[in-house]
């Protein structure tokens, strides 16, 4: 299994509550179901208020890489990315478990 985990920072000026953000968390929240190479499907905001903190997170499961990058090209995925990508920046791991 391939975890693929995701952290975003919100920029500078940017609050939880813009409509902008409401919109990008709702495309990857309505992505468990439509893809059928996710396996597992976590997702939140950050609760820790320590200025090294993220602000929000995806924790998501596949059966191997292949499936993964299906999931990264899936239509639906890059319009989220699309989304995010005027308000925040990220960080990834994909690692074997």
């Amino acid at each position: 299994m391939i975890r693929h985990l995701v952290l975003f920072k919100l920029n500078e000026g940017v609050e939880r509550d813009d409509p902008r953000v409401a919109k990008g968390e709702e495309a990857f929240r309505s992505l468990d179901g439509t893809i059928p190479e996710i396996r597992s499907w976590e997702l939140g905001w950050n609760l820790s208020d320590r200025p090294i903190a993220y602000d929000f997170a995806i924790n998501s499961g596949f059966d191997d890489v292949a499936a993964l990058h299906r999931y990264l090209e899936h239509p639906a995925h890059q319009a989220g990315v699309t989304l995010w990508k005027e308000f925040a920046t990220w960080v990834i791991a994909d690692y074997e478990y």
